[in-house]
């Protein structure tokens, strides 16, 4: 039941866990943590999840443990002896 509103398309809590794949706990978080903004509808207490910012957290990819780290220097090297 995807809502509408001038124009940009919302997702219900249900829907954006549905296609985060997330728990509605985890949504919370991410409100919180700045990641997703929530509307509220009307008068009612529905929050509403604007769907290209869902979308857009599912661009995000966790970094690879595969991908190449860089050797941190030893402690030592940090400080110049004169």
């Amino acid at each position: 039941m995807m809502v509408s509103l001038q124009g940009e398309e919302y997702f219900t809590a249900q829907e954006a866990c549905a296609a985060l794949g997330v728990k509605l706990s985890t949504l919370y978080s991410y409100v919180n943590r700045g990641l997703v903004t929530s509307y509220r509808q009307g008068i009612r207490r529905q929050r509403l999840y604007r769907q290209s910012e869902i979308e857009a957290l599912l661009d995000v990819t966790p970094s690879s443990r595969d991908t190449v780290r860089t050797e941190i220097p030893l402690a030592e090297s940090w400080t110049c002896e004169h």
